[in-house]
């Protein structure tokens, strides 16, 4: 396993938002939701592709607190225009599973 430096943590913005809408994301390749994520006044809404149709529906994803990385580049997915990298783990069956906080925090809250 490489390590990194304390630096190198810090230059990832891991931030905590709240899933606003979901909807399915049918041009996507694998099958994948697109998450509208609020991470608080300072940075507002954003969207992302979610891969994680196995484990949620989108009706149950509006309201749930997510970990997301807030400083990658935009990337074009298919239609959408990704702002953001909601994070998860694989499973034993390789489906995901959102990383979340077990308790409620402010929007934008920065993981350190």
């Amino acid at each position: 396993m490489d390590t990194i430096g304390w630096d190198d943590f810090m230059k990832v913005e891991l931030r905590v938002g709240r899933v606003v809408r979901a909807e399915p994301f049918p041009e996507a390749r694998k099958p994948a939701y697109v998450l509208h994520v609020d991470f608080g006044p300072e940075l507002g809404v954003r969207k992302s592709s979610a891969q994680i149709t196995v484990h949620y529906r989108p009706e149950d994803l509006v309201g749930r607190l997510v970990v997301a990385v807030v400083n990658f580049p935009r990337k074009q997915i298919g239609p959408l225009m990704s702002e953001c990298l909601v994070t998860g783990f694989h499973d034993a069956d390789g489906a995901v599973a959102l990383c979340v906080p077990d308790r409620d925090v402010p929007l934008g809250t920065r993981l350190l």
